[in-house]
C-alpha cells in the first residue's frame, strides 16, 4: 500500500514537473496541450496518466522520483511536528473543542491515538473534563 501511495505521488509529481500540462476540464472533448504549469485536479484521469508516465522512466529516473517524494513527505512531516502547520485553524479548533471535544482532538491529531481516546472517555463520564482535555490538547 506504501509503495502504491509512494508510486501516485512520485507520478504526479513527474506530471507536474513537464513543462506543460493536460488540461483535464472537459474529459469527454480531446485534451489540449497549454504552456502554462497548473495544478493538476486529482482526479482518475491526471493519476491514471500520471502512473502511465511514470512506470515509462527508466529504473534510475523511477528511483530518483521516489526518493525526491520520500525527501518531500519527511520534510513535511517534520514541519508538521514542529507546529508550523499552517492549515490548521485553531480558532475553529477551539469552538470544536467545546462543542464536541473528542472531534477537536483527532482532527488537530490527526489520528485515532491515545489522546482521542482519552478525550473521548473523559466526554462521556462527564462533559466538562472532556471540554478542559480539548481545549489543553488543542490549544496547548
Amino acid at each position: 500500500m506504501r509503495k502504491v501511495i509512494l508510486s501516485s505521488i512520485a507520478a504526479v509529481i513527474s506530471l507536474t514537473a513537464s513543462s506543460s500540462v493536460i488540461d483535464v476540464t472537459d474529459v469527454t472533448s480531446k485534451p489540449k496541450e497549454t504552456t502554462a504549469v497548473q495544478t493538476p485536479m486529482m482526479n482518475d484521469v491526471v493519476v491514471e496518466d500520471a502512473l502511465r508516465e511514470f512506470k515509462s522512466l527508466s529504473r534510475t529516473e523511477r528511483k530518483a522520483r521516489i526518493k525526491e517524494v520520500k525527501k518531500i513527505a519527511r520534510e513535511y512531516k517534520a514541519a508538521k511536528k514542529a507546529g508550523s502547520d499552517v492549515q490548521t485553524n485553531t480558532v475553529l479548533l477551539a469552538i470544536l473543542a467545546v462543542l464536541l471535544p473528542p472531534l477537536a482532538v483527532g482532527l488537530h491529531q490527526g489520528e485515532l491515538n491515545g489522546k482521542f481516546w482519552l478525550s473521548v472517555l473523559l466526554t462521556l463520564l462527564f462533559w466538562l473534563p472532556g471540554v478542559i482535555y480539548a481545549l489543553i490538547v488543542v490549544l496547548g
